[in-house]
């Protein structure tokens, strides 16, 4: 049998456990966190230690932490009618409610002339490229930064920052709008008036509680130097993978980028079949982003970035974990260039 090697961690990362057991104690807590008996109470403190949790870990313990369903959810109430700014390179979650006018370089690097007006992610979900963030940016999607990037929300500048719970190891379903204290945004969601007002609805307590511990965690990992073991390991797969006679273009290189993210574009080779070839030998990688890879179109994103449609559609993106081993890229390495080998033969 085949060893599965999970190489999509832009995607989802793994449950953690110190998630997992979060959620299960939290799901034997019956009460509403509404309500204002014991029993509501107990959920009440579920869902405030989660958030302190979270902004702990982000760097925002002077602002405020609202729980919504993910990414998608917190940039809806982030930015619905206000007519910001953005970049094609953005997630289709921040693209839908932007204009798509900054200009993007060669490099993936996003020109910003109104911080005020625009929205601007940390990193981009694809090729990895890391943004140099202007002082007060009014939209900021920290997504895939959260938890891999030291980041401080309180000392960005940003006035409000997007993230989900399942890129950094705790349950789907849930993420945060983080803003600044006193900053309003409307509902869109309304009822009870929960979450100070501004997403109605009963909290998901459960997943709530793992979306708090695995942000503790993850800000641990952080500090522990987790990340520069992955960092480490990406840069073993590239060298394996490049090389004098190699057609595999290795997009943001020379840029800043996420440690775990490689963007592989292989001209003549299509990111699907590519993502079908490394699944059946054990590798689960995508092409594009999660929400968009099921659909056959080049990547927008790196045709803002100049690659032509024979380019932009041949892409793939590998993205790692503290828990992938140097076994296992090493087999990956062999694979992907017995593979493309056999592409060109």
């Amino acid at each position: 049998m085949v060893e599965r090697v999970y190489l999509d961690w832009n995607a989802s990362a793994p449950l953690r456990p110190e998630a997992r057991e979060a959620m299960i104690a939290a799901m034997d807590v019956v009460g509403n966190p509404s309500s204002v008996h014991a029993e509501g109470r107990a959920a009440k403190a579920i869902v405030e230690r989660a958030r302190r949790q979270v902004a702990a870990a982000l760097g925002a313990d002077g602002s405020d932490v609202v729980f919504v369903s993910g990414a998608t959810e917190a940039a809806a109430l982030a930015m619905a009618g206000r007519g910001l700014r953005t970049a094609p390179v953005e997630h289709e979650a921040v693209a839908a409610w932007g204009d798509g006018s900054l200009a993007v370089a060669p490099s993936g690097a996003v020109a910003v002339d109104d911080p005020a007006a625009s929205a601007v992610q940390v990193a981009n979900s694809e090729t990895g490229v890391v943004q140099r963030l202007p002082e007060g940016v009014a939209v900021s999607d920290w997504t895939q930064g959260f938890g891999k990037l030291p980041l401080a929300f309180d000392w960005s500048g940003n006035q409000m920052a997007l993230v989900s719970s399942h890129k950094i190891g705790g349950p789907k379903g849930v993420g945060a709008l983080v803003l600044r204290r006193g900053l309003e945004v409307e509902a869109h969601i309304r009822g009870g008036g929960q979450e100070m007002g501004r997403r109605s609805g009963t909290e998901n307590v459960a997943a709530i509680a793992g979306f708090g511990a695995a942000a503790e965690a993850a800000a641990r990992d952080l500090a522990e130097g987790a990340w520069d073991g992955v960092a480490q390991l990406r840069t073993f797969l590239e060298t394996g993978l490049e090389g004098a006679d190699s057609p595999t273009i290795l997009v943001g290189k020379e840029s800043p980028r996420l440690p775990n993210t490689l963007c592989l574009v292989t001209p003549g080779w299509r990111g699907e079949t590519q993502v079908m070839a490394l699944d059946l030998a054990g590798f689960a990688v995508s092409a594009g982003s999660a929400c968009s890879s099921g659909k056959v179109r080049a990547s927008a994103v790196l045709g803002a970035m100049g690659y032509g449609p024979g380019e932009a559609d041949c892409a793939i993106r590998v993205s790692l974990g503290p828990g992938v081993t140097e076994r296992q890229a090493e087999r990956f390495v062999d694979t992907f260039r017995r593979l493309r080998s056999r592409r060109r033969t």
